[in-house]
């Protein structure tokens, strides 16, 4: 009885839109106003005490398990919920315990190896064929993934306004669309440094297959052990999530003193408006020791490492559009994942991109361009934003 009050409550005010929820009883509750398009079923009681220790954790496990069945939009159930005051994403109730997190070098390197490296064939499954992992930009509403992701490419390497023939660092390489495209096109000397081995390896090949060794270097280093080295252009796209609040200073202090004085670094990351948080099950399951910094606290990073804004750009809808498609691709190659894996772990991705799409559309999270320079803002790049687009 008690437990039916909790989740009457729970349910009540923890969502925007009408649900329809079935217990473990086999009882049928509607909450909210309207008719329900999505539907909860409980196929035994998750305990409460584990919901007020970390719903996240909680009801994240309980759906990777089977415990709960969601029919209907996940992204739109999870979307509800980030609009509602009272949920479980925002009402520090439901949010005391979080997984340890650390970020020293060893840490850093397992935690991205974890992530990354569960291996370039599940990868290549369901991104495009830049093994892009980031957000996308949609330069019209007809562009396919990958156009998305080159265009993302070239919308980043044309705000550095880069001369050829200099030098250029991407902190957080992935699988090297972004330094291969700089090199190639732009003719530009690059590096590219990752903690993942299977990156790496791959980005290696690249560079062999291409015939790229004179211009483009691969190295699987921590991003705070390149040493006494500078680099007239830098990027770093989807790697500061990474750093850890407290290494957010470093990894600033490290984009300063890796530039030349005129030198322009585009860092390109999920921010949120509304300051730093973490999450307990996505540290747990998907990205041990993710740290979501705020868009002040970035900036003030910026500030304290001499370090000037020339542009900043949100693409908010980009990413949310951009995780829509990968959880679509991943749906259909969903048999495969299975067999790679199992159905837990299938249901656990879809689960991380429908989040990360409802996140996004409900705006509790955002991904920023920091188009930065060291000393007087954009002092080398043009008056105006038109060098940009052409």
């Amino acid at each position: 009885m008690l437990e039916k009050r909790f989740y009457h409550t729970f349910f009540k005010n923890g969502f925007s839109i009408p649900l329809q929820v079935t217990y473990w009883d086999g009882k049928t509750e509607t909450y909210g106003e309207g008719i329900p398009e999505i539907s909860i079923v409980f196929h035994q009681e998750v305990p409460i005490r584990a919901i007020l220790k970390n719903a996240s954790i909680a009801l994240g496990e309980a759906y990777m398990d089977g415990t709960i069945e969601v029919h209907g939009s996940l992204e739109d159930l999870l979307t509800s919920a980030y609009d509602t005051a009272g949920s479980f994403f925002h009402n520090k109730k439901f949010i005391h315990y979080l997984p340890k997190i650390s970020h020293d070098e060893t840490e850093s390197k397992k935690d991205i190896q974890e992530h990354y490296d569960i291996g370039n064939d599940f990868y290549r499954l369901w991104l495009d064929k830049t093994m892009t992992y980031s957000c996308a930009y949609f330069e019209t509403p007809e562009d396919d993934l990958e156009t998305a992701q080159l265009n993302k490419v070239h919308h980043i390497l044309k705000k550095l306004d880069p001369q050829p023939g200099k030098t250029f660092l991407d902190i957080g390489c992935g699988w090297g669309t972004l330094m291969l495209t700089a090199a190639e096109e732009y003719h530009l000397d690059v590096t590219g440094i990752t903690l993942s081995q299977e990156q790496y390896d791959y980005v290696h090949d690249q560079i062999r297959d291409r015939g790229l060794q004179d211009v483009a270097h691969v190295k699987l280093v921590d991003y705070r052990e390149l040493g006494d080295v500078q680099f007239d252009y830098i990027t770093s796209v989807g790697m500061f999530e990474h750093v850890g609040k407290e290494n957010l200073g470093e990894y600033f202090k490290c984009v300063n003193n890796y530039l030349t004085d005129d030198g322009v670094a585009l860092i390109h990351g999920i921010t949120r408006q509304q300051g730093g948080a973490t999450n307990g099950w996505l540290n747990k399951w998907i990205f041990p020791g993710g740290y979501v910094p705020g868009l002040v606290e970035n900036i003030q990073h910026i500030e304290e490492n001499d370090l000037q804004i020339y542009d900043l750009e949100s693409l908010r809808r980009h990413y949310q559009k951009t995780t829509e498609i990968w959880d679509a691709n991943f749906n259909e190659v969903r048999d495969q994942v299975v067999e790679m894996f199992d159905e837990d772990f299938a249901r656990m991705w879809d689960l991380y991109l429908q989040a990360c799409a409802a996140s996004f559309k409900s705006g509790n999270i955002d991904v920023m361009q920091y188009l930065i320079s060291k000393g007087a803002a954009g002092k080398s790049l043009p008056m105006t934003r038109d060098y940009m687009y052409k």
